[in-house]
């Protein structure tokens, strides 16, 4: 049976205790990584048994790609509606000042759950690492989406390349959250944001919108 059929054949009370394994088993992962968060650790965190643990993740593997799917979901709804209004150059701004309020506001303690995932698992398994790859994809993708836009309506460069602008936007953010972790100042984040936006400014036209 395929993840999509079980999710199918869920009931409310079944997807309900699946998403609470699931949240407890992401906070846990977040504070003290995969590595260092035990099944009996989710259990006790979750208030399930282990007989319903594994009805949903057949190991700790599927347990750890579930994370990080979700760990995902929550960063893209953290970052609406602004990461779906980037399709200018005053959306992008609002984009990037809503990042850095979110981590000042949080201490700068954390940095990216899902960039932290991916440190520590990108180099295990190929089917993690195939996750942690869709997942980020799903985050960049309104980024492509909004520089595609604005390049094919004129406020870019015909030249501009919306994929390799919205990777590096994307390696400006992961590098600046980790950063700003380290240093407890929002100052990295906010200037490696800032430098890579900057370089789709130099990319506009005349009359840039």
């Amino acid at each position: 049976m395929t993840s999509v059929q079980q999710a199918a054949k869920l009931t409310a009370r079944g997807a309900a205790t699946k998403a609470r394994i699931v949240t407890a088993a992401a906070d846990l992962m977040l504070e003290r990584g995969a590595a260092g968060t035990t099944l009996d650790d989710v259990l006790a965190a979750s208030g399930t048994s282990k007989s319903q643990l594994y009805h949903y993740f057949g190991n700790k593997d599927d347990l750890i790609r579930a994370v990080v799917r979700h760990q995902a979901q929550r960063i893209q709804q953290d970052q609406r509606p602004e990461l779906d209004a980037l399709d200018s150059h005053a959306g992008l701004a609002r984009w990037r000042d809503k990042i850095v309020a979110a981590q000042a506001a949080h201490d700068q303690v954390g940095g990216c759950p899902l960039g932290s995932l991916a440190n520590e698992l990108a180099g295990g398994d190929q089917q993690t690492r195939s996750v942690l790859q869709e997942c980020f994809a799903e985050w960049e993708a309104p980024l492509r989406a909004g520089l595609t836009a604005m390049r094919d309506r004129g406020s870019l460069s015909p030249e501009a390349d919306p994929a390799a602008l919205a990777e590096a936007i994307m390696a400006a953010l992961q590098g600046g959250l980790l950063l700003a972790k380290t240093h407890r100042s929002s100052r990295p984040l906010a200037r490696a944001l800032d430098m890579a936006i900057a370089h789709v400014h130099s990319l506009a036209t005349a009359s840039p919108a």
